[in-house]
Formats: structure tokens, C-alpha cells, sequence
């Protein structure tokens, strides 16, 4: 078994997380990842209510009797979401992790942990992480280049992101973007992490309430095969490369404006490629570690493998390379 910081704050056995995702992150898939021993979030804003937000955890609970948590993710918006209220639903469930990502969250930091609630907040910077480990936060999930959703315009990938961040955070912190299995599990560690996140990855199990003919495709596809989307509005989104992210690359090379790609980029037409399996209805979130998914598990066995891997690469070829040399002989 491998002991972080990280599992023994979060009670869970393995340095693994399910982060939040938009329409993918419900009770069926966080359940199951909770009973596999790592820790998995509900993604609040796929409920259409904070009622229904409640309706969710207590399926989970259900499910489950292993912790899990609840992902609220603050963005700006026209008419945003009642995000007090979906707080609310959230402590009133006594749920007792959260995952906050999006704009700085500092009202919702200290309801939080008002209601002893613990605060796990993901960002794409050493300095964002440094501002939310100032706001109270209990741990940090730091999003390198090569993440799926938005990986903020530093442009900076896990290699440095890791141990940049590690060198200066003094909270727990786990890896994000490019994980799915024991190499990049031992990789986060030896860099300064405690632990991993996973989206993609997880997106591709047997227990994900995604359409299959989406995990094939995934399965399919190659780390080439993402696009870059919103570069020139400086609100990057790595998403599955598709007929549509292709369109929206073109019209934002000619200088397309929000306003001109809102219709192609809608988030219920993403939700219909979830439902339906149709990979070029809509844009969907997908990062480049789609080239070492080669098949869908249950999340039992992809986190047993992940860990089994890792231990086997840390005691085996790990320290089958160092080498002490012999004691000089005395004469």
C-alpha cells in the first residue's frame, strides 16, 4: 500500500482521485471508484438543482460507505448558478470533502471549513496554488498543459508544473493531467506530489455513465488526438479532437469572436455526445492521455493495476538501479 500525506488526511487507501467532470462525475462512477479505494467527487453542476444535488449523494451513499466528495467549480457566468444553495445541499448532506475549482472561492473556503469540511482546490499554477493554499485551503490539485478541461494559458506541462509547485506549496498536493497508470503514479510522486488526479482516465471505465461508443473512441484515439479550443479568447479548453473543436480552430484563426462559436460549443450538445455516442455532435473534454488508454476496466481493476504497477515499479527496476558500491578493502 502506498501512504501519502494526502491518503491519510482523506481516509482513503490509494493516492488516487476522480476529479469532478461535467455530465460524467454521478453516483454510479464516483460510488465505484470510492469502493476501488481512492477517492472520487460528485461534479455538483451536472445536478440541475441543489435538490437533486441531495438526491445524488444519498444514491452514492447507497452505493458505498467509503468517503467520497462533491465538486463545485465557480465560474463566471451571465446568470451563474445558485452556487450558495448547491453549497448548501452539499454540507446540509454531510458530505465532508470538496473539491472547488474555477474563480477564487474564498466565501465558499470558509463555509466550508465552518462545517469542518474538508477543501481539496485545483488550479494550474504554483501561484494559484500558493494563493489558495493562503485561502485555507487543506490540499491542492494542480492541473499541468496536459489536461483535459482547462489547463489555465501558462502553458507550462506536469514535468515542471510538479515540482515547481512542490518546491514552494506546503499542503498536501496531488498531479493532475496525463495520469492513467503506475508510471505516471510513481512519476507524481517522485516529482513532490502525493497522489493523482484522473479525468480522462476514469472516463474510460466500465462504471463511467458515458455512452460506449465514447470510451471506444477513446480507446481509439492517440495523444494526438485533442485540440486546443478558446487560444485567442485566453480561456484554453483541451477538448477531444472532433468535426466541431476543428471548426471552432478555424473560425478563431480567421478571428471569430465568442459570440460566433457559442452555438458550436454549447454545453448540452457535449451532453448529447455522452448520451447518444455520437463523438462529433459536440465538443467534449478529453486529454492527451487518451494515447495510453488501451482498454475500459472496471475502476476496481484500474486502481488495483495503477497501484500494483507502481509498487512493482518503486521496489523492482526502481531500486534495481541503484547500485553501493563495495567497501574499499583494508590492507
Amino acid at each position: 500500500m502506498i501512504v501519502t500525506r494526502f491518503t491519510e488526511m482523506f481516509g482513503v487507501d490509494h493516492p488516487i482521485v476522480q476529479g469532478g467532470m461535467q455530465w460524467v462525475g454521478r453516483a454510479q462512477l464516483v460510488a465505484a471508484v470510492a469502493n476501488a479505494g481512492a477517492l472520487g467527487f460528485i461534479t455538483a453542476l451536472t445536478q440541475p438543482t441543489p435538490e437533486a444535488l441531495e438526491t445524488e449523494i444519498a444514491r452514492c451513499r447507497d452505493w458505498t460507505d467509503k468517503p467520497f466528495g462533491v465538486n463545485l467549480t465557480i465560474l463566471p457566468a451571465i446568470k451563474p448558478p445558485p452556487y450558495a444553495e448547491y453549497r448548501a445541499a452539499i454540507i446540509e448532506s454531510g458530505v465532508r470533502i470538496v473539491e472547488t475549482a474555477g474563480n477564487k472561492p474564498q466565501e465558499h473556503v470558509d463555509e466550508f471549513k465552518k462545517h469542518g469540511v474538508k477543501v481539496l482546490h485545483k488550479c494550474t499554477s504554483v501561484r494559484h496554488a500558493l494563493s489558495a493554499e493562503r485561502m485555507g485551503v487543506d490540499a491542492i490539485s494542480i492541473d499541468g498543459f496536459e489536461c483535459a478541461g482547462h489547463p489555465g494559458e501558462d502553458d507550462v506541462p506536469g514535468l515542471i508544473l510538479i515540482p515547481a509547485a512542490a518546491d514552494k506549496v506546503k499542503i498536501p498536493m496531488i498531479a493532475s493531467g496525463g495520469f492513467g497508470d503506475g508510471r505516471g503514479l510513481v512519476a507524481a510522486l517522485a516529482l513532490g506530489a502525493e497522489g493523482v488526479n484522473m479525468g480522462t482516465r476514469f472516463m474510460c471505465t466500465k462504471e463511467s455513465p458515458i455512452h460506449e461508443a465514447i470510451k471506444a473512441q477513446m480507446v481509439a484515439n492517440d495523444e494526438r488526438a485533442t485540440d486546443l479550443i478558446f487560444r485567442t479568447m485566453r480561456n484554453t479548453s483541451r477538448v477531444a479532437k472532433n468535426a466541431i473543436s476543428q471548426q471552432v480552430v478555424a473560425l478563431e484563426r480567421e478571428g471569430a469572436a465568442f459570440e460566433q462559436v457559442r452555438d458550436l460549443v454549447a454545453g448540452t450538445r457535449g451532453r448529447v455526445v455522452y448520451e447518444t455516442g455520437d463523438p462529433d455532435h459536440g465538443i467534449w473534454s478529453a486529454g492527451m492521455v487518451q494515447g495510453l488508454i488501451h482498454d475500459v476496466p472496471s475502476c476496481a481493476e484500474l486502481v488495483s493495476r495503477m497501484v500494483q504497477e507502481a509498487e512493482a515499479i518503486m521496489a523492482g527496476r526502481l531500486a534495481g538501479l541503484i547500485r553501493h558500491p563495495a567497501s574499499a578493502s583494508r590492507s
